[in-house]
C-alpha cells in the first residue's frame, strides 16, 4: 500500500470512530507509531481538523465530513458476502435497516460495478445453518446497551423446561452457529447470565436506568470463562 492510500485509508478510519489510537492504526497498516504521527500530521497539514488527547487518541473535530469514497473492486465484491449471510443468520428487528444500509452503498456504485455485483450475486450462496434459529430482539438489546436501560424479558431455559420473568441489564451480544446470545447482569441471579435470543418469548424495555455500572470486555469475559 503506499503512502497516499495508505493516510486516505486513516482519515476514513478516523470517521469510523470517536476515538482512534496510535496502536490501533499502526496494527491496522503494520506501520511504526512514528510513521502513525507522521501520517496524523501529514492530514493535520493538509487542513484535516485532526484532534488529540494524550494517553486517549486521535479524533475528528465534531462536524467534519469527508465526502463518499468509491468503493474498490474487493470491496464491493464483499457486500455480496455481507448480504447473504445477512439473509441466512440476521435478526428480524435489525434486517430491515441492515438491507437499508446494503442498497444505500450499492447506490454510490459505478455502474460497472454494479452488473459486476448482480453477477456476483447470482452465483453466491449459503446453505441455511439447519441448527439457526431467528430472533427479533437484537434491535431492542443494542437500544438498551448504548441507553444503559434495564430490560424485562420472559425467557425459556433450555435445560430446565421453565419460563421465568427476569430484569437484565444487557452488557454485550454475540454470535453462535446456532443463535445470537446476549451478555447481561440478571437481577434475579444477581450475577452475569448468557441469553439466547431466540428464547426470549417476551421483551419489554423499563426505561429504568442500570442498577450497577460495569467496566465490561468482552474479551476479558471470554478469557475468564475459558480459563
Amino acid at each position: 500500500m503506499n503512502r497516499l492510500t495508505r493516510v486516505t485509508a486513516i482519515l476514513i478510519q478516523l470517521q469510523s470512530k470517536r476515538i482512534v489510537t496510535a496502536k490501533e492504526i499502526a496494527q491496522r497498516f503494520e506501520i511504526s507509531l512514528r510513521t502513525v504521527y507522521r501520517d496524523i500530521k501529514t492530514l493535520q497539514d493538509a487542513g484535516i481538523p485532526i484532534g488529540s488527547e494524550n494517553g486517549v487518541g486521535y479524533f475528528i473535530v465534531d462536524g467534519y465530513r469527508i465526502p463518499p469514497i468509491a468503493l474498490t473492486e474487493e470491496e464491493a465484491n464483499a457486500l455480496i458476502i455481507v448480504e447473504e449471510l445477512m439473509k441466512k443468520q440476521g435478526d428480524k428487528s435489525i434486517d430491515k435497516n441492515l438491507n437499508s444500509i446494503i442498497i444505500k452503498v450499492k447506490a454510490t456504485l459505478k455502474n460497472f460495478q454494479k452488473d459486476n455485483i448482480e453477477l456476483l450475486s447470482s452465483r453466491t450462496f449459503s446453505l441455511n445453518n439447519q441448527n439457526y434459529t431467528e430472533s427479533s430482539w437484537l434491535s431492542e438489546i443494542q437500544k438498551s446497551i448504548l441507553r444503559k436501560q434495564i430490560l424485562k424479558i420472559n425467557y425459556h431455559s433450555i435445560s430446565k423446561e421453565q419460563t421465568t420473568i427476569r430484569d437484565i441489564e444487557p452488557l454485550s451480544v454475540y454470535f453462535t452457529n446456532t443463535s445470537w446470545v446476549v451478555i447481561a447482569f440478571c437481577h434475579l441471579r444477581n450475577g452475569l447470565r448468557e441469553f439466547r435470543l431466540d428464547k426470549i418469548i417476551k421483551l419489554t424495555n423499563t426505561l429504568m436506568p442500570f442498577s450497577i455500572d460495569i467496566s465490561f470486555s468482552l474479551e476479558n469475559y471470554f478469557e475468564k470463562i475459558q480459563s
